[in-house]
């Protein structure tokens, strides 16, 4: 009922995700990044708690294999999940449990990896790995949001999509961008490009008011000189 790709920017050193599934408020729960470390998607039947416990491996410096093994040993009801991660390498490693719904698939290139579940069909993963790599020139929200749309375009989720998330980290502890669609009857993918297609201009200027706002342009607000 879900399919994601997270994925690096190796000239940026950017980290993030974007998701779309069945259920309300994915951004909520399953796309996890972090500055300098690496990006982990969460899905299926979702234990949100493996996405920082994985980012936190790869901080302390294992690579992806090792730190999704070290995240897993020991943990209960992993049948019912479905994680991947990119850590700062551009390698990628993934778990599917044995209770994964569906059809179910996994495409990995350098920088990024797609999984789904639940699926209209096995080649929607390899649609959304294929689209990343072809967009290296492109910041990694948009090449991460134009992966999302060729899943959708592949046939993505056997039923109806509800909510979708964009989570990307650059060179802070916050995200520079996080944008999400909780719940839409439509196509909520769609909304999530218009979301992006509002923020993007406006990123950096949020950028710039949490990191030195005397630099940072006026808000353009009643009371704003």
């Amino acid at each position: 009922m879900t399919f994601s790709i997270a994925g690096r920017c190796a000239r940026t050193g950017m980290f993030g995700v974007a998701i779309t599934t069945s259920s309300i408020c994915v951004g909520a729960r399953c796309p996890h990044a972090r500055a300098g470390a690496g990006a982990v998607a969460t899905q299926n039947v979702t234990d949100p708690t493996f996405g920082p416990r994985i980012l936190d491996l790869l901080e302390d410096g294992h690579d992806c294999d090792d730190a999704l093994a070290m995240a897993l040993e020991g943990q209960q009801n992993l049948a019912w999940r479905q994680i991947t991660v990119v850590d700062k390498a551009g390698a990628a490693a993934s778990y599917t449990g044995d209770n994964i719904l569906g059809t179910h698939s996994v495409s990995s290139d350098h920088d990024c990896i797609a999984a789904g579940n639940l699926l209209k069909t096995v080649t929607v993963p390899a649609a959304m790995s294929d689209a990343f790599t072809a967009g290296a020139d492109l910041h990694l929200a948009e090449r991460l949001l134009r992966a999302l749309e060729a899943g959708v375009a592949e046939g993505g989720e056997e039923g109806p999509t509800h909510s979708a998330g964009l989570l990307v980290h650059h060179e802070q502890p916050f995200a520079l961008v996080d944008l999400r669609c909780d719940w839409d009857d439509e196509d909520p993918v769609a909304k999530l490009r218009a979301l992006w297609t509002a923020y993007e201009p406006q990123m950096n200027d949020y950028l710039a008011r949490a990191v030195n706002p005397s630099a940072a342009p006026s808000y353009g607000v009643a009371g704003d000189p």
